[in-house]
């Protein structure tokens, strides 16, 4: 067993300990599921997008989440708001890229907010990460539908262009921040059976990075923490609904040392 094993299990556990608040700017849907699987995982959760209050209550929250999924002009102008307002009081941001590569908007959208906050963690699928620098992946609505061919590559080359850690999350989760590379080998297929998945491992690399400052360890050892816990609601499913109702119980039961004992985080480079 590795150190970054205990670390999944020691940083669940400040996660219960602490309850920090994750603001979520988030998309209508999935705001529910993404509420809840915060509460599960032991944070407190607001889904709070008004340009008037995003700066008060980003004050008050551990972590930041931007997810631009439901994307309109005025919800851009609050995550601005709201991000500077993080980067003024160091609180990590989140960005959840939805869609970038579908539509000019979100493309750019998503460019602008890497451009002008600082952004921590960049958790997205292999084509809406690689459309950020525009180095291929394929994404149709929402979903990534094409390959990169080195996709570790384009996540070091996205970290070290915008200066932010990437997840780029699929069948094994890449997380570096330019330099170390982290690979989660976690999860199973029927997470892609149900809507809103990545932004809820969204949330749960923004519960952990509140209580965790090293950006890189924060998402590796969440996307493990996540991936176990599909795992095993996959052992007791019997399709794509029960397994949402065993996986959230998952989130919920899942003890530290569970996930100390069922992580699987490979470092390709230190």
């Amino acid at each position: 067993m590795n150190d970054l094993n205990l670390q999944t299990g020691q940083i669940l556990a400040r996660v219960r300990q602490q309850r920090p608040l994750v603001h979520h700017i988030t998309n209508f849907v999935v705001m529910n599921d993404t509420a809840n699987v915060t509460l599960h995982i032991g944070a407190l959760p607001v889904m709070a997008h008004a340009a008037e209050e995003v700066a008060d209550m980003v004050r008050l929250a551990g972590a930041l989440v931007l997810n631009p999924g439901t994307l309109t002009p005025d919800w851009v102008e609050s995550m601005l708001i709201a991000g500077r307002a993080a980067n003024e009081r160091g609180i990590p941001i989140v960005l959840d890229p939805v869609g970038a590569g579908a539509t000019p908007l979100r493309t750019e959208a998503n460019r602008r907010l890497l451009g002008e906050l600082q952004v921590t963690v960049v958790r997205g699928n292999a084509g809406e990460i690689g459309a950020l620098v525009g180095a291929g992946g394929e994404v149709k609505g929402v979903e990534s539908v094409g390959a990169l061919d080195d996709p570790v590559a384009v996540a070091r080359r996205v970290a070290r262009e915008w200066g932010a850690t990437v997840a780029m999350t699929g069948e094994h989760d890449i997380v570096t921040d330019g330099q170390r590379v982290m690979v989660v080998e976690n999860g199973h297929r029927w997470l892609t059976t149900i809507t809103g998945t990545g932004c809820m491992a969204t949330t749960a690399v923004a519960a952990f990075a509140a209580v965790e400052p090293d950006p890189v360890v924060a998402a590796a050892c969440a996307l493990a923490y996540y991936g176990r816990a599909a795992e095993l609601a996959a052992e007791e499913a019997k399709g794509p609904a029960s397994f949402k109702v065993a996986f959230f119980d998952w989130l919920y039961n899942m003890t530290p040392e569970q996930a100390e004992q069922g992580a699987r985080i490979r470092v390709e480079s230190a």
